[in-house]
């Protein structure tokens, strides 16, 4: 069997051809971005605008505009949090999902955009879901208070990884997409296998995922001794776990049956905002009351 890893040609056919609603497709030759008629999949087309354009994802367009603006209400109610462990670390994850969904209108929301805007645009977007998915890891390793939070150590640690993360990711999708170097012009087209994206995009963001889980999952069970948080830590992973199998299984299928006009990037979009709205309410759940913290350093307390 062919060596698969690394290989996004199938997934840029399956989420939307021409419009896929993967970022990182907006980066090969076989996008409209570089002038290529997709990758022969079913076509994301739409609505139909002005002048033979589309709007080819404007559910997930409204859905982004809902996601900033609940993300934005989630980020006042860590605020009102005065006490809780972990409150300018969550925010920070927030900030970072507003940013994950700004990009997304406009990398897979299909807004007629020149080409080199898009790229540019698909960039940041795919440098910020590294970036953002590390600094979720982060916030379960602030649970254990092996330093302060909030202080300027914790956050400036969080925000300097995840800055490299974030500059060395964009780079990459940078220079893919603008071919700039050209060390990464044999990933554009054929089976477009670049495994530097691949790890980068599809493989440490489910690393980070996992690991939270895992830390979150042994916080409350071993050291708080709680279940109930559990529901919002086990809901969280199923929904965004669902989300992706709309994404990346069931998207040609929706897309087929409703002839191009939605796919399965809706309602990962709608997926992935519930279970970054169940994460903050877990986080929330365990920092409403006097857990208690058996031989944990540090003067924080969960209230």
């Amino acid at each position: 069997m062919p060596n698969q890893y690394g290989k996004f040609h199938d997934f840029c056919r399956d989420t939307g051809s021409q419009h896929s609603t993967l970022p990182v497709c907006n980066l090969f030759s076989q996008s409209p971005t570089r002038g290529g008629n997709g990758w022969g999949g079913c076509d994301l087309t739409g609505i139909s605008l002005s002048g033979d354009k589309n709007l080819a994802n404007l559910g997930s367009i409204i859905l982004c505009g809902i996601a900033i603006v609940i993300s934005g209400l989630l980020l006042w109610r860590s605020e009102r949090k005065k006490a809780a462990v972990g409150r300018r670390e969550i925010q920070l994850f927030l900030i970072g999902f507003i940013i994950i969904e700004i990009c997304e209108i406009f990398t897979v929301g299909g807004f007629p955009l020149n080409g080199s805007v898009r790229k540019a645009f698909s960039a940041i977007h795919i440098a910020a879901i590294v970036a953002t998915l590390w600094i979720l890891m982060l916030n379960g390793i602030v649970g254990y208070q092996l330093l302060d939070d909030g202080t300027p150590v914790s956050l400036g640690l969080i925000l300097v990884s995840a800055a490299i993360l974030f500059v060395g990711t964009g780079y990459i999708a940078l220079d893919t997409g603008f071919s700039w170097t050209g060390y990464w012009d044999d990933t554009l087209t054929g089976s477009n296998q670049a495994y530097a994206l691949y790890t980068l995009y599809q493989l440490a963001p489910l690393v980070f995922l996992v690991v939270f889980f895992l830390l979150e999952a042994f916080l409350v069970l071993r050291i708080l001794g709680e279940r109930k948080p559990m529901m919002y830590l086990a809901a969280a992973a199923l929904l965004f776990a669902i989300g992706q199998i709309f994404q990346y299984v069931i998207s040609v299928h929706i897309c087929n049956g409703s002839n191009g006009k939605i796919n399965g990037g809706l309602f990962e979009t709608l997926f992935t905002l519930l279970a970054v709205v169940t994460i903050w309410l877990f986080w929330s759940s365990i920092t409403e009351d006097d857990w208690p913290m058996p031989g944990m350093s540090g003067s924080g307390s969960y209230q």
